[in-house]
């Protein structure tokens, strides 16, 4: 499966358009993965626990937005964006869609 934020594929031709697809997940924080960012934000550096949670987050959000996809019969999905969201107190829903194709 083809998966770009540009319109088309260099080389490619879109012959079918299926529609919109997405994939979101929404994550909620971990008390350790708390009292650590906390720690850090007193003495500096990365947030690896959020940086980690925050990369499972997009790949299970990118497969279900592929999975969709190719149960419509696609190849590719063209123009896919990510966006970001506060759902409650502690919880963050990480949201991704684009055009579903095909292309030869």
């Amino acid at each position: 499966m083809f998966i770009t934020n540009t319109e088309t594929l260099p080389g490619k031709t879109i012959i079918d358009c299926f529609g919109v697809v997405s994939g979101s997940t929404v994550r909620a924080k971990h008390v350790g993965r708390d009292i650590m960012a906390g720690l850090k934000n007193v003495f500096g550096g990365e947030l690896r626990g959020y940086t980690e949670l925050l990369n499972e987050s997009r790949d299970q959000a990118l497969q279900r937005m592929t999975d969709q996809a190719a149960q419509l019969g696609a190849n590719a999905i063209v123009n896919v964006r990510f966006s970001t969201s506060s759902v409650a107190a502690g919880a963050a829903e990480i949201y991704v869609y684009g055009t579903a194709v095909r292309v030869e």
